[in-house]
């Protein structure tokens, strides 16, 4: 080891960047201990919250896989209708 280190141009903080944005959300505390409760013994609560919110969004713009199946449904040709010539 050295006896000095030159820390001239560091910068204090985490090390690895992230593309996620640091804010600040006031959830209610029964849902903050509902998403904690599902990652005992390991993980993080704010993953399984913006895996959540993600999901919502997927829905509410229909791409999950529901919504998929159901527009590929209805735009299937039904048995009793007459085939295209």
């Amino acid at each position: 080891m050295r006896d000095e280190y030159d820390f001239t141009g560091s910068k204090r903080g985490a090390v690895a960047k992230t593309a996620k944005e640091r804010i600040t959300i006031r959830l209610d505390p029964d849902i903050i201990e509902w998403f904690r409760s599902r990652v005992k013994g390991g993980g993080n609560y704010q993953t399984l919250i913006n895996e959540a919110l993600r999901e919502h969004i997927g829905r509410q713009s229909g791409t999950d896989l529901e919504s998929m199946l159901r527009r590929v449904l209805r735009e299937e040709p039904r048995g009793d209708a007459p085939a295209p010539e």
